[in-house]
């Protein structure tokens, strides 16, 4: 089994025409995003990905965000081309399960590709291309866009507690984990429809942002690579963050419990490494 591949890759030439025309999903989970959601569905639909469909995944959100999808769906759908649809949940059970819904749904619907992104203005839209390219072109089985690689970086909003809680829980989940991918925490990542079947959504235990980590344990778990890409993650435009203690009290158990479960379930490949474009590669055998 392999670890993540740490690649940077500072620039991004534009898409082959065939490449930029496959099927591929913005999974977009939201609650109370409605400030934020015009915004952000300009610039996704604004990439030059012909073959591009947003799913939005509104959990009820009392603030009006799934009426205010569906109108959006409506100005950018034809009677030719769907090009944004809306998942509506009936009520707010986590970002992992949401995350769940929306990239179960996409592969139902043919993707070939699936992106998870927020709809807070945090991960940068322009990068898919780039995130599709790469898998395209490494092999990889999903792609990581990364604050903790070469190039990447966190917005100067973030203050120093912010700042070290994302570090801690980072080199936390690493150091249960054993794995040498930098971002494991990331939220901003492309899928192979195939990674994601050989998971298994329907087999993820984590409802809240811990699912992050178990899904690109488990992708490697299956014998699927990785590759991280550095991206800047900024501050939310607007709106209020959804991390509640609840959540940080699942995201530190989720390490300890896909350890303790994989303990005895060690895949091949042994331990190998070597130096790639820079940064480190490493053939693990515990590991997103």
């Amino acid at each position: 089994m392999t670890d993540a591949e740490l690649v940077v890759r500072p620039g991004a030439a534009p898409l082959p025409s065939d490449w930029s025309r496959l099927p591929l999903t913005v999974v977009m989970p939201t609650y109370n995003e409605a400030a934020n959601l015009p915004r952000m569905v300009d610039l996704v639909m604004g990439l030059p990905l012909p073959g591009l469909h947003l799913k939005i995944v509104d959990d009820s959100s009392p603030d009006g965000t799934g009426r205010l999808a569906e109108t959006l769906a409506d100005k950018f759908n034809s009677a030719g081309q769907r090009r944004i649809s809306v998942l509506h949940r009936t009520e707010k059970d986590g970002l992992g399960r949401a995350y769940a819904a929306g990239m179960a749904a996409a592969l139902d619907e043919g993707a070939a590709f699936v992106v998870q992104m927020d709809a807070d203005g945090s991960h940068p839209a322009h990068v898919v291309p780039q995130m599709l390219g790469t898998a395209l072109s490494t092999g990889a089985g999903f792609v990581v866009g990364s604050r903790y690689v070469d190039g990447g970086s966190l917005d100067e909003e973030w203050g120093l507690h912010r700042r070290l809680l994302s570090r801690f829980a980072n080199r936390y989940a690493r150091a249960v984990l054993d794995t040498k991918i930098r971002d494991i925490t990331a939220g901003f990542n492309l899928w192979r429809a195939e990674t994601l079947r050989d998971v298994g959504l329907e087999n993820m235990g984590s409802a809240g942002y811990s699912f992050q980590v178990e899904l690109k344990f488990l992708a490697v778990r299956a014998g699927h690579s990785g590759v991280e890409i550095p991206i800047r993650f900024e501050e939310r435009t607007e709106g209020v963050s959804k991390m509640s203690l609840a959540t940080q009290i699942e995201s530190a158990l989720v390490p300890l419990r896909l350890r303790l479960r994989n303990r005895d379930n060690k895949g091949g490949g042994g331990q190998s490494g070597r130096a790639h474009n820079g940064e480190y590669q490493d053939d693990h055998d515990t590991e997103r």
